[in-house]
């Protein structure tokens, strides 16, 4: 594609040639958050899809009013009574939209480290717009203090705008990727556009020009953006640098890299053909190419359409519709205990800053950089329920957050799901299967940070090549993160020639 269509310069934009992030934001933690304008900080401060920072502290619902979709891809494949899949397009209860206000005021009281309520589907929000529309409405009655936030893909974006912005919607997400209509043709095989399915190309070449008027129309109304890119090998894995770019130009707030799920019993199109999915160090290689000076993503768990409670746990089976019938909520109690835990959770955060603020060369955490001392960069595995700390037993662990550490700090790279080791105190050890998985889940890793650890996963990840560790249950992660790796540096450790540092 031309893009003179899109008045961007076609220099690309600058790297930081270490492969690491160096002065480049590589998501939204404690120093970069630090260093937003006032009003963007306070935008994302309660938002844990659009903070690093967040996601250790405060929760989120996606209200799954919005069946219907007015576009097709090939690695979806959209469910309505779902239980046992953990992706997009999930739900195991469609809701009305006064279901749905029900239901967040139920999850709100129940969790009060609720912050945001979502509409992501099952469908697009916007091919929805009456049901979407009308749940936010309701919930703006009930519960102001609960943030608004659409996932859309773009279609019907620039009709809707403005309405998005009377309802005071501070945060969208618009899933990118593409600009190109040639890569677009092989992602999208239709759209439904003005009363006609249109295919191939021209189907594309539609859905990319109302992607970028409607992200450009939400910039000018003070909308935050955060643009989502589904990673496919082969397809547009190398085109997503120029994606970055041009959103990036167009005032995206954030972009969030995700790596493409095609398992076949999923049943999409690209699962059924064999597509296969990038692996983590394919995934990483592209954020860190993406980064520049454009702010990556890197917690994204590929929520639900139905997902509840903190990023990386999904708490939705507690407020079925008929849980949520029988409860008793007092909403006025509620209330005053999420504006406690928000008070509590901000001063802690502010706490955060002004260690920031007094370690001014800090660029990456809250760790200042170690001059004197020269070692390789690792991986290390954390087990962590939130909070910010390791706090999770290895065997309890359905993910592991992967953080980067070297000489300058720790930084959150994504996270590795795998299958649960330990189910009950009869059971746990016998997971042999499960716990072949989670060895290669966690291929790469020099460490594994938990609260505890049996017996039988120690042996095996030592004889795998993965320290087990469990002497910083408890610690804020980033502490603990680089207090380990300052004992390997200080062990003679992190001294492997070049040709090794990549799989460290």
């Amino acid at each position: 594609m031309d893009l003179a269509a899109f008045d961007i310069p076609a220099s690309p934009a600058p790297q930081d040639s270490g492969g690491n992030c160096g002065a480049s934001p590589c998501g939204s933690s404690a120093a970069r958050t630090n260093a937003l304008p006032d009003d963007i900080r306070l935008k994302v401060q309660e938002h844990p899809c659009y903070s690093e920072e967040a996601h250790h502290y405060f929760a989120r619902m996606h209200a799954a009013v919005a069946p219907a979709c007015n576009i097709q891809c090939n690695y979806c494949n959209r469910k309505y009574d779902c239980s046992n899949e953990s992706r997009p397009g999930v739900v195991s209860e469609l809701l009305t939209p006064e279901q749905a206000v029900k239901k967040t005021l139920a999850v709100a009281a129940a969790i009060p480290q609720m912050s945001v309520l979502g509409i992501a589907g099952p469908g697009d929000p916007l091919a929805n717009a009456a049901r979407t529309f009308a749940t936010f409405r309701g919930l703006s009655e009930k519960a102001p203090d609960i943030k608004l936030c659409v996932s859309t893909n773009g279609l019907m974006l620039p009709e809707y705008a403005d309405e998005l912005s009377r309802h005071n919607i501070e945060h969208v997400t618009i899933t990118i990727n593409c600009i190109d209509p040639d890569v677009g043709a092989k992602i999208y095989p239709w759209i439904f556009w003005k009363n006609r399915r249109v295919r191939g190309r021209d189907a594309a070449e539609i859905l990319i020009a109302q992607q970028q008027k409607g992200l450009e129309m939400l910039v000018a109304r003070g909308i935050l953006v955060k643009v989502n890119s589904v990673l496919i090998p082969g397809i547009n894995d190398q085109h997503l640098k120029e994606v970055s770019r041009i959103v990036k130009a167009r005032g995206a707030f954030l972009h969030n890299v995700m790596p493409l799920i095609a398992e076949p019993e999923h049943g999409t199109f690209y699962g059924l053909i064999g597509q296969r999915s990038p692996s983590p160090a394919e995934l990483k290689d592209l954020q860190d190419a993406c980064a520049g000076d454009m702010t990556m993503m890197r917690h994204c768990r590929q929520c639900r359409a139905d997902a509840v409670g903190l990023l990386g746990e999904d708490r939705g089976a507690e407020f079925t519709l008929a849980k949520v019938a029988a409860m008793d909520i007092d909403h006025e109690a509620a209330l005053a205990r999420r504006r406690a835990l928000r008070a509590k959770v901000a001063a802690q955060l502010e706490a955060k800053r002004a260690k920031v603020q007094a370690s001014p060369t800090q660029v990456v955490t809250l760790h200042r950089p170690i001059k004197t001392a020269q070692g390789r960069p690792v991986l290390m595995a954390v087990a962590s329920k939130g909070g910010d700390v390791v706090n999770q037993h290895f065997g309890h662990a359905r993910e592991f957050l992967i953080y980067e550490a070297s000489a300058s700090g720790a930084r959150l790279i994504g996270h590795r799901k795998t299958d649960l080791y330990c189910s009950g105190e009869e059971t746990c050890g016998d997971g042999d299967s499960v716990l072949t998985r989670t060895l290669r889940a966690l291929d790469g890793c020099a460490t594994v940070l938990c609260a505890k650890i049996g017996i039988e996963p120690w042996k095996q990840l030592e004889a795998a090549g993965i320290r087990p560790n469990g002497e910083h249950a408890m610690q804020p992660i980033e502490d603990a993160v680089m207090a380990v790796w300052r004992e390997m540096l200080a062990a003679g450790k992190l001294s492997a020639p070049a040709a090794d540092r990549k799989r460290a």
